[in-house]
C-alpha cells in the first residue's frame, strides 16, 4: 500500500532485476489474508510478516533470512560446453571453435539470459512460452513469436552458418533446444 506503487510490484521489480547478489526481501504489511501471504511468496518474497508484530519476532526472522546467506556461500557462476564458456558475474560470452581460437560474443542482454538458460539446460526442449517466462516473466505483454525474432539474432551470432544452426535446434512443433 505505498503511493504510487504497492509492495508487490516492488517485489516483482527488484526481483527481475539481474545483480551480483539477491536481496532478501521480508513482507511487513497490514494485509493478513491467506491469499495475501501466497501472493506475496509467489511475487518473490522470502518472508512475510504481518501487522501487527513482534519486534522480537522481526528481529528472529531477519536473522534466520541472514543464516541462509551463511549456509550458501556465493559462487562464481561459470558455464562450459564444449564450444562456449559464459561467465555469468561477468556477463561475458565465449565461443571456442578451435583449440587455438576463441572469441567473446558481443551479446545482448537478452540474448545472454536466452544462451544460459540454453546452456545450463543442455538438450531440454523448451517452448516459446517457457522461454518468454525465462526470459520476461509473467509481465509479458505480446506476441509469443518474439522468441523466433530472439533466436534468429542469437543464431547469428554463435552459429557458424545461422542457415544451418549446430546448437540451437529448432524442435518441430515443439520449440528450441541447445545441443554442444
Amino acid at each position: 500500500m505505498i503511493p504510487s506503487l504497492n509492495g508487490l510490484e516492488l517485489c516483482a521489480i527488484i526481483r527481475q532485476k539481474p545483480g551480483a547478489k539477491d536481496p532478501y526481501i521480508l513482507m511487513l504489511t497490514a494485509k493478513s489474508e491467506e491469499i495475501d501471504r501466497i501472493i506475496g511468496l509467489s511475487t518473490g518474497a522470502d518472508d512475510y510478516l504481518v501487522k501487527p508484530f513482534s519486534p522480537k519476532e522481526l528481529v528472529a526472522r531477519v536473522r534466520a533470512l541472514l543464516r541462509r546467506s551463511l549456509r550458501q556461500p556465493e559462487q562464481h557462476q561459470i558455464y562450459r560446453t564444449q564450444h562456449f564458456l559464459l561467465d555469468i558475474d561477468q556477463h561475458s560470452a565465449l565461443r571456442q571453435m578451435n583449440p587455438n581460437f576463441s572469441e567473446i560474443i558481443d551479446l545482448t542482454n537478452l540474448e545472454f539470459n536466452l544462451l544460459t538458460a540454453f546452456v545450463s539446460y543442455p538438450n531440454r526442449v523448451w517452448n516459446r512460452t517457457q522461454l518468454i517466462d525465462k526470459l520476461w516473466g509473467s509481465e509479458f505483454y505480446g506476441d509469443e513469436r518474439v522468441v523466433d525474432t530472439l533466436i534468429a539474432r542469437l543464431r547469428k551470432k554463435i552459429e557458424p552458418d545461422s542457415a544451418n544452426p549446430i546448437f540451437i535446434k529448432t524442435v518441430t512443433g515443439i520449440g528450441y533446444k541447445f545441443e554442444d
